[in-house]
């Protein structure tokens, strides 16, 4: 089995970092860095995402295989799981059926519910920049605009932009995640009963009054925060308030 790349900083207790569906560990390295200072923080790019591995094979229950070898290749017993959208689906999953090598669970943003498709445009226009080689960032980023208007999440989406012999290419699977999409907006978990912090960004409607009960079902040890002056990207649009609630949560002082 291939193992998903990653960037580790610091040491300490294993913190493993878990991005969200077309992100990487990259956009984790800023709150990655305050956490170093604690913990020995595992920046993880899963698979068909960042500079790890590409499969057809698209689905919760691989992506926790690949988290498996990934802790035995490092040795890694017991971690600290924290996860922000898919990888908050993926932390809940992995936690529900491997509690015994999860200390603590922290999502972000997410629930444990299925959600509706809605990456359809974005997906779309990723699919334009793979099918047709732009040919510099401002021509990837004018592209895109036709597909997705919101400046912040076109800045998301192109980082994921590298730069090859030919011109440019997009580090994420983008026909494998288009065709597997429907995979990352269902839920599978089970009871976990280890201590959990669920985050919520203020702005944000990925977690809802009416998903509590839901949350406690499932996570009795849960505690659910949110993260004021934040929309879903809440660990980049309030990195001071998301990194105080987990320093909280985690004994950090």
């Amino acid at each position: 089995m291939s193992l998903l790349h990653s960037q580790i900083l610091g040491t300490g207790k294993p913190l493993l970092v878990l991005h969200g569906f077309l992100g990487m560990s990259d956009n984790w390295c800023t709150m990655g860095k305050l956490l170093a200072a604690h913990f020995e923080v595992h920046l993880i790019d899963l698979r068909n995402h960042g500079r790890s591995f590409h499969s057809d094979v698209f689905s919760y229950a691989h992506m926790a295989e690949d988290l498996t070898a990934y802790c035995q290749h490092h040795q890694l017993a017991s971690v600290v799981l924290l996860g922000h959208s898919m990888g908050g689906k993926l932390a809940m999953h992995f936690a529900t059926t491997n509690a015994a090598k999860v200390e603590r669970l922290i999502t972000a943003d997410i629930a444990p519910k299925d959600y509706p498709p809605h990456h359809d445009h974005i997906l779309e226009g990723l699919m334009d920049l793979h099918t047709h080689t732009p040919k510099s960032r401002g021509d990837a980023n004018q592209r895109l605009s036709r597909f997705v208007s919101d400046k912040g999440t076109r800045l998301f989406l192109l980082k994921n932009l590298y730069r090859t012999d030919d011109g440019f290419a997009l580090r994420v699977n983008v026909p494998v995640l288009k065709a597997k999409v429907g995979e990352v907006m269902t839920s599978s978990v089970a009871n976990y009963d280890g201590p959990t912090l669920f985050l919520a960004g203020e702005h944000s409607d990925y977690i809802l009054p009416e998903d509590h009960a839901h949350i406690t079902q499932y996570f009795p040890q849960s505690r659910i925060k949110t993260i004021p002056k934040a929309g879903h990207w809440l660990h980049a649009e309030n990195p001071v308030a998301f990194a105080a609630e987990v320093a909280d949560f985690l004994g950090i002082h």
